[in-house]
């Protein structure tokens, strides 16, 4: 039997409960899977409870309402992306550079595009979805702070993590705008020479 819906939609009373919490981290990967399967396009309570195998009354008594559910489901696509990049960066060559490059085609990869989705509905309509690109550099600044070399000062690698997340955030925009692989490339050796350079000084 499947779990009871609460009185009031957005009561967790899984909050305090190991078992409750447990079904809902179990929801949430089901939801995320489909919503990086076929995007953020017409999303719905009855949608996701399709995907996870339940009823809307029962997703609303472990999220607060579609909104919520969609941008935990993105937040999870994320964090996804981010340990996929830091673990191809790990099996690059040891230069900063080498492990920038490697995280790309994990950047690019299959749920790519839904989260450039996201990105979009979030400036479409900040104040429902404000949260969906708010989140983005508070996660992804620490992932590139990890690779970069440890015995940088703090400052400083903050600084060049700064660089290489615009960076490639613009390439991602040329990517998905234009597909121009050449002038990436030629980017990427741009962005090489530069972390090659700063690199050197240490």
């Amino acid at each position: 039997m499947d779990d009871v819906a609460p009185e009031k939609a957005g009561y967790r009373r899984s909050a305090g409960s190991a078992r409750g919490e447990a079904r809902r981290r179990e929801l949430l990967e089901r939801v995320t899977d489909e919503v990086g399967a076929n995007g953020l396009v017409d999303f719905s309570l009855r949608r996701a409870a399709r995907a996870a195998g339940t009823t809307h009354k029962v997703l609303l008594y472990y999220f607060d309402g579609p909104e919520d559910l969609l941008t935990q489901a993105v937040l999870q696509l994320r964090e996804r992306r981010i340990d996929r990049s830091l673990a191809a960066a790990d099996l690059a060559d040891s230069t900063l550079a080498g492990r920038v490059r490697a995280m790309w085609p994990v950047l690019v990869g299959d749920e790519s595009w839904v989260l450039d989705q996201a990105i979009g509905l979030a400036m479409y309509d900040s104040a429902r979805y404000a949260e969906l690109a708010r989140t983005a550099s508070v996660r992804y600044l620490p992932a590139l702070i990890s690779i970069c070399p440890p015995q940088w000062p703090d400052e400083r690698k903050h600084q060049v993590s700064e660089f290489i997340l615009a960076v490639l955030r613009g390439f991602l925009i040329e990517w998905r705008t234009s597909g121009d692989g050449p002038g990436i490339e030629s980017g990427f050796a741009a962005l090489s020479r530069a972390l090659d350079h700063e690199e050197a000084r240490t």
